[in-house]
């Protein structure tokens, strides 16, 4: 993802109250993100939908299956050499430690805050 583009995005959840910018006194370049209750909030309810469209998307299949379905399409993953983890869509041919960095820092520390280059 190109930086300006990380930019307007996290100006957009900013707006939105579920994450606060905070400048990064040792290194001016970047900025620390942290993620308001709001923010926890709209996190808690996203992770709900989801689990409630796996079920419904998988509703016909026992749970042996599902847990067949989930190693088969694993090893596929591993296969294509998909990192555990990362969505595909965050990785692009030539970017890909880039990629890996963003995922690393977007993980955070329990505090909720994640240091994002560029990111002010």
């Amino acid at each position: 993802m190109h930086a300006s583009r990380l930019v307007s995005i996290v100006d957009e959840l900013e707006s939105l109250g579920l994450v606060v910018r905070e400048g990064n006194a040792e290194d001016r370049r970047t900025n620390s993100l942290r993620i308001t209750p709001q923010g926890r909030e709209t996190l808690a309810k996203i992770a709900t939908i989801g689990r409630q469209h796996n079920e419904a998307l998988c509703a016909a299949l026992n749970p042996e299956e599902r847990e067949q379905l989930s190693n088969l399409l694993q090893r596929i993953a591993d296969q294509q050499g998909l990192t555990r983890g990362v969505h595909p869509g965050l990785r692009r041919p030539g970017r890909d430690a880039a990629c890996d960095d963003v995922a690393e820092k977007t993980e955070g520390d329990a505090a909720g805050k994640t240091e994002v280059e560029g990111a002010g």
